[in-house]
């Protein structure tokens, strides 16, 4: 029945003939987490005053522990772990309870409610991420996504595609009728004419330019994925993603993201599945679609599935369609997480300074907010400030618009287009040149950081300048990896190979406390040149 309630309860199925609730002893519930023992995998639902909120499988998700497993409270919880409530440990399959306790978590004596600003009940979705999902809602509110699916789906029809629920979205469907209580948001999919990634990738955007005509807000995930965004009867921003992909050679290439071989029969010609009383497409064989998503268990609810995607196929997308965003989302949060510190000079930057007073050309490789690069300029010096996140330097290149000695341009160190083109151009600016990069390899891979060198290579030719390197070498108790977004640190032994394996020298090599307090971090710092 159309416009039917999103119980969640009725979404999960009875599944006591396929897995029976084990045995389960807690040991303990605190602030640090759950100790848990069970004699063989389990997977628990967490529920707070009776609302669910959170999934893990005990072994895959838990540390091993003397009396069993610990399973850490996740990170983006921690926040509201701060009160009183009646906790729920249940089997989701069976719907058998495993415990139930009033337990009390940190200092507040108040119901603990996990709820965004605005007070909307939130709950951890298969990623870990806090979202409204769809089991807190109900069905008045997801009518306009209902809807959207359709327009969307009638405005691929209209470009020449025939498009089709996918992951979550045909899962719910397939196997329940309705949209999974856990999920957050709905998927679309489709499987171009094309079998060249340079002409989906062009179709993509056809898509995304035929979708804003319509009046949709898009953005863009990678060259051939989107996010439609629709608005909710209250306001909610619900986001409708649509992956593209395409038939290769047997394989089948779908965003988000499956290589596996295939056949195209089995997407078309497009069958039909019922979602929450509405009839949409789906591929023609939906079992091999879903086992090709999820795996041959896919029948069985997981609201803690977690994607194992080969490293192999990771790589050959990120090379195909998301060069340029590779880490990005990573960045954005720690500079979206900072951005009310008060940024501060580098020590390489102080040290550049003082040595080389005559230098015409600073480039600061990560320049993050832009610190360095107005140090300089203020000096009088010409400073070019590249990042991966323009987020980080936009409002300083607005506050430096008018200064004809600063520069902001993107810059991925993963994307050799940006790596040849960018370091070309900066080989052409008045030298003397120096380079500093602060904190930045640590983030790259072996392939990142030798793009790292060849650039800086790039931009030092010509002059007798070096590049300054400075990044993690050992980790504290301090917090600076935290605050640096620095993350782990990096063997400067595998710095000096990579360093050698790049054609260029260290000529300078410190290590140093970054303060006085016991166990505090310890960075290296290298002076590198390609002129010898």
């Amino acid at each position: 029945m159309r416009g039917r309630g999103l119980d969640i309860l009725r979404r999960v199925k009875s599944l006591g003939q396929l897995r029976r609730a084990g045995a389960l002893d807690v040991h303990r519930i605190d602030d640090e987490g759950l100790l848990l023992a069970s004699p063989r995998e389990q997977l628990v639902d967490v529920a707070f005053d009776g609302r669910r909120i959170w999934s893990f499988w005990l072994h895959r998700d838990g540390e091993p522990h003397d009396e069993g497993h610990l399973v850490r409270w996740p990170k983006p919880l921690r926040p509201y772990i701060d009160g009183t409530t009646d906790l729920t440990l249940t089997d989701p399959g069976s719907g058998a309870v495993l415990h139930a306790a009033t337990v009390h978590l940190g200092e507040k004596q108040e119901r603990i409610e996990v709820v965004s600003p605005a007070g909307r009940p939130l709950a951890l979705d298969k990623s870990l991420k806090l979202v409204e999902t769809f089991d807190l809602r109900d069905a008045a509110h997801v009518e306009p996504l209902l809807d959207a699916i359709e327009e969307v789906l009638g405005a691929l029809r209209e470009v020449g595609l025939d498009a089709f629920l996918a992951y979550g979205t045909a899962l719910g469907a397939i196997r329940d009728g309705g949209l999974i209580g856990h999920d957050s948001d709905a998927d679309l999919g489709y499987v171009s004419t094309y079998d060249h990634p340079v002409d989906v990738i062009r179709e993509s955007f056809r898509i995304q330019r035929a979708l804003t005509d319509m009046g949709y807000r898009v953005t863009r995930y990678s060259a051939i994925a989107l996010k439609v965004h629709v608005r909710e009867s209250d306001g909610l921003d619900r986001g409708l993603d649509v992956f593209g992909g395409f038939m290769r050679d047997g394989t089948l290439y779908l965003m988000g993201e499956i290589a596996v071989p295939f056949r195209r029969d089995w997407i078309h010609p497009l069958g039909t599945a019922s979602l929450e009383g509405r009839e949409f497409p789906v591929p023609a064989n939906t079992d091999k679609f879903l086992t090709a998503t999820y795996g041959p268990g896919w029948r069985v609810p997981d609201p803690a599935y977690k994607f194992t995607t080969p490293a192999s196929t990771i790589e050959l997308f990120n090379g195909w369609f998301r060069g340029m965003r590779t880490g990005r989302a990573g960045w954005h949060g720690y500079h979206k997480r900072t951005i009310h510190q008060q940024p501060s000079v580098s020590a390489v930057a102080r040290e550049v300074a003082e040595r080389h007073p005559d230098l015409a050309t600073y480039v600061d490789i990560g320049c993050g907010r832009g610190a360095d690069v107005a140090f300089f300029a203020d000096r009088g010096t010409r400073a070019i400030g590249l990042d991966f996140q323009p987020f980080a330097y936009e409002a300083e290149a607005q506050r430096r618009a008018d200064d004809p000695r600063v520069s902001f341009q993107l810059f991925n160190l993963l994307e050799l287009r940006h790596v040849l083109a960018v370091s070309a151009w900066v080989a052409r600016t008045p030298g003397p040149r120096a380079v500093g990069c602060v904190h930045v390899i640590e983030r790259l891979g072996h392939r990142g950081r030798l793009n790292m060198f060849r650039s800086a290579r790039m931009m030092l030719a010509g002059t007798t300048g070096a590049l300054h390197l400075q990044f993690l070498s050992d980790k504290g108790r301090d917090g600076y990896a935290r605050r640096t977004g620095a993350r782990k640190p990096l063997d400067p032994a595998v710095v000096a190979a990579e360093v050698a394996e790049s054609g260029g020298r260290i000529l300078h090599e410190v290590r140093e406390r970054v303060s006085a307090e016991p166990g505090s971090s310890q960075v290296c710092r290298m002076t590198i040149d390609w002129n010898g």
